[in-house]
């Protein structure tokens, strides 16, 4: 389509009316320009298609992004992070954590999405999950996100939107990353300066797997064959977990974590994610 306007000379006032139009075609349509073979098309168009192509090459920052794909692979584990809109607080008090974790529980019980580890921000939220059907996740989100703005609202007297949009998921290699992404959830306040030790924030799954905590913010978590791997009882495993916070995340670890977070992709070795496609297609 952008191949057929850029053709022909065309008056520029003509374009730069058109050009909020064509910009709400968004990132797709600009991936499409780009694939154009530039260098040599430039050579046989008019100064007037230049300018066009210049317009649609400066708007890259500007389109919104197109959603990426979704891989939800039952009986795999995601990396999921919910947002508040604009990053504004989503949780102000002891008693918000509590109802957010028990609509989640509620609704992860009801719809198949067996948790591992979790840490609750005041902004965003982190789950590691495993989902036991194809729209666990998206059940569960639907539930918790509808339920708990209206707690919100009505207890802040507030209106409108509290999440930013959809939520982020990346299919996980249990293999290779599922440990580190474990770490990398539970050193959330850490990184944030919020607390010293992983273990002095109350709103994560740290205490349990590396304490033993029980309880409310504990008893609905499902072990990980990952995590159980680590010990033949709950004191070894508790060890031997918490020596793995002895060692810092790599800046290598951290950036693709972030990264395919960010963009949707499968978090693993090249074979993982080929895997993955295969499976999603």
């Amino acid at each position: 389509m952008i191949h057929e306007k850029m053709q022909g000379s065309v008056d520029r006032n003509v374009l730069l009316n058109r050009w909020d139009d064509t910009k709400q075609i968004g990132e797709i349509s600009v991936f499409a320009m780009v694939r154009l073979d530039l260098e040599k098309s430039l050579q046989k168009i008019g100064s007037d298609t230049i300018f066009c192509a210049m317009l649609f090459l400066n708007s890259l920052r500007e389109c919104p992004m197109a959603r990426l794909p979704r891989y939800v692979i039952p009986g795999q584990p995601q990396h999921i992070i919910q947002r508040g809109n604009n990053r504004q607080v989503i949780f102000a008090g002891d008693e918000d954590y509590q109802f957010f974790r028990d609509a989640l529980v509620e609704a992860a019980t009801k719809h198949g999405l067996a948790i591992h580890a979790y840490v609750w921000m005041t902004n965003h939220i982190h789950l590691l999950a495993t989902p036991e059907f194809d729209h666990s996740i998206s059940k569960v989100f639907q539930s918790v996100g509808r339920r708990y703005v209206q707690y919100f609202n009505a207890t802040y007297r507030r209106s409108g939107t509290l999440w930013e949009g959809r939520y982020r998921a990346t299919v996980v290699d249990s293999d290779r990353y599922l440990l580190t992404l474990m770490r990398y959830i539970e050193l959330n306040p850490v990184r944030a300066g919020m607390v010293a030790h992983p273990g002095d924030y109350p709103w994560s799954s740290y205490r349990c797997h590396a304490e033993g905590e029980s309880g409310s913010n504990a008893d609905w978590l499902t072990a990980h064959e990952e995590y159980l791997r680590l010990g033949r009882n709950e004191v070894d495993r508790q060890n031997a977990y918490r020596q793995l916070f002895q060692t810092a995340l790599s800046d290598n670890d951290l950036a693709e974590i972030r990264d395919c977070t960010h963009k949707g992709w499968a978090l693993g070795g090249d074979r993982f994610k080929k895997q993955i496609e295969v499976l999603a297609r």
